[in-house]
């Protein structure tokens, strides 16, 4: 019997898209922007300590392997011909750390991950160093001095790590965000492997100058980082180097962008003031500001918004970053075990469809933008006998709602020019009641597209149209059209206001609740120190009892 014949379409894009959560390698046709397939993994993330937040590596090495094996079975089921995969994609967590030995291709040490704190004494004693007419760790970067970002992430390594300082000293040690390590090691790893970055993750590691677009001499001598560990700058659209292995050996990887910006471009942001809001482990909203740095005076991050070509110019973003969105579900599933699946939440939040005034500030990594607070920690609020999972279900999707809230005024403030409606994307944006309750909390439209995977898709187009590929076209008359679904606000701006407010009395008391000491020490015995604050955890649980918990009447 004839094998049947293999589907014939046009030109196609592959992109990874490691997340915090997950990783997911997915394909796209590069003419109608059409996702063919995909296959994800979900990634453990380890908790040594409080506060800290690390991943294996070489696991999330693998997950890469698995998904792109997966996906070009799925590939062959549909009849599509994987030669006709033109490109790779790779869009990836930012900041997070990882230093690995260049002649083993063995890892170091744990990636040290964006939302680890580990770093709070080294931030501290960093910034006594900073003058305070001239901060010139902002001016350069466009960030703050945070335990955030990469550099201090990496200063810890080499002050605690033996295995990572005596490989510094041999000239072993290479350090990378997570995109260097894939590319690296998916580019022949330490027989020949690629050693770069591009300007987008480049400029989350507090190291780059966002104006000169280098490695700054001076920033890097500040954090005592050795320059020769850091890997070549690329910008986010060329061919850095081939597969060397699995059913795509030889493809070039030819796109890389932070997971956010990746999110910017997939959703085609292109235009000066254009916004988008990414709802991951993280929220994360971006606004373009053209070719030129906008630097925030409400607790925004200026960054690199992509560059998409060797010879193409740089565009710059302002960031708002939630530390924990998704990250809220998962705490919820994993650790107080009230919902078996993340899905479930919307159908608890449903249930009662309001938080019967029970507020819950998910700070589990201190706060990020607009406050930069680290020693914030997460509470649950205005509790009753009454309350009951389902009202906890429903105030951490508020939370995240809440939480986009505060970063669209501060944008808001900083343009100048308040935005009319909200972009939005990530896994989380499937949840109806989120995108109804963000809508009703900013009283804007929230606009979603049909295909909510962005992200990858940034990573595809960056990568299809690259020298040297050009298969995919980022003129604006060859972008393919969106089909997008709307959630217009449904309450009046006087009670959106209300619960607003009443969220923010709820941030102020998340504030002050860990020192350096307890933080730093990981002692669980100091109760200040505890993620949820103990003697909240334990009136929530003696409140709602086992009989809420376990889900009966």
């Amino acid at each position: 019997m004839a094998a049947a014949k293999k589907a014939v379409l046009g030109p196609l894009v592959g992109a990874v898209d490691q997340g915090t959560s997950s990783t997911r390698f997915l394909v796209f046709n590069s003419k109608t922007a059409e996702l063919l397939s995909h296959h994800q993994v979900e990634i453990k993330q380890e908790f040594p300590r409080e506060g800290w937040v690390e991943q294996d590596p070489k696991e999330i090495l693998h997950s890469v392997y698995e998904c792109i094996e997966k996906t070009c079975e799925k590939l062959g089921q549909l009849n599509i011909d994987i030669s006709n995969i033109k490109a790779i994609g790779v869009s990836n967590q930012r900041e997070t750390t990882v230093v690995w030995d260049k002649l083993t291709g063995e890892p170091l040490y744990n990636a040290v991950v964006w939302l680890d704190l580990r770093t709070q004494s080294t931030v501290e004693s960093l910034s006594k160093r900073i003058p305070g007419n001239n901060n010139f760790v902002k001016s350069k970067t466009g960030l703050p001095l945070s335990t955030y970002f990469s550099a201090v992430k990496l200063r810890w390594l080499l002050d605690n790590v033996r295995k990572v300082q005596k490989a510094v000293e041999e000239d072993r040690a290479l350090f990378g965000t997570v995109d260097s390590w894939l590319i690296w090691s998916l580019t022949g790893g330490a027989s020949g492997g690629v050693h770069c970055t591009d300007v987008t993750n480049a400029s989350r590691t507090m190291l780059f100058n966002i104006h000169s677009l280098e490695w700054d001499k001076e920033l890097c001598e500040f954090f005592e980082i050795p320059m020769k560990i850091l890997p070549n700058v690329r910008s986010s659209s060329e061919i850095y180097g081939l597969m060397k292995a699995g059913a795509l050996e030889g493809v070039p990887i030819s796109g890389c962008l932070g997971d956010q910006s990746a999110a910017l471009v997939g959703q085609m942001c292109f235009q000066d003031g254009q916004a988008k809001n990414t709802y991951g482990t993280g929220c994360f909203l971006l606004c373009n500001t053209g070719r030129k740095c906008v630097f925030s005076e409400h607790g925004l991050l200026t960054t690199v918004a992509y560059k998409l070509g060797r010879d193409k110019p740089v565009y710059y973003a302002l960031e708002g970053s939630v530390a924990i969105a998704g990250a809220v579900i998962r705490w919820l599933r994993d650790n107080l075990g009230i919902i078996k699946t993340s899905e479930e939440i919307e159908n608890l939040a449903k249930e009662v469809g309001t938080s019967y005034g029970c507020y819950f500030v998910p700070a589990f990594s201190g706060l990020y933008a607009p406050y930069w607070e680290p020693s914030a920690r997460g509470i649950i609020c205005g509790l009753t006998q009454f309350t009951n999972k389902c009202h906890i279900a429903f105030a951490a999707l508020e939370a995240v709602c809440f939480q986009t809230r505060e970063i669209l005024d501060a944008m808001n403030r900083d343009c100048g020019i308040p935005l009319s409606h909200l972009q939005v994307d990530g896994g989380m944006t499937n949840n109806k009641i989120l995108m109804q309750l963000q809508a009703d909390i900013l009283y804007i439209p929230v606009v979603k597209p049909s295909m909510p995977e962005t992200t990858a898709l940034g990573a595809a187009m960056a990568a299809g149209a690259a020298e040297g590929v050009g298969v995919w076209s980022l003129e604006p008359e060859d972008l393919s059209a969106v089909t997008m679904e709307r959630f217009e606000p449904q309450i009046n701006a006087e009670e959106s206001e209300i619960r607003y407010s009443t969220w923010k009395k709820a941030v102020m008391k998340s504030m002050g609740w860990v020192t350096t000491q307890s933080s730093e020490s990981g002692d669980p015995s100091i109760f200040c120190s505890l993620p949820l604050g103990f003697f909240i955890v334990s009136s929530m649980v003696m409140l709602i009892g086992a009989r809420y918990l376990s889900g009966m009447p």
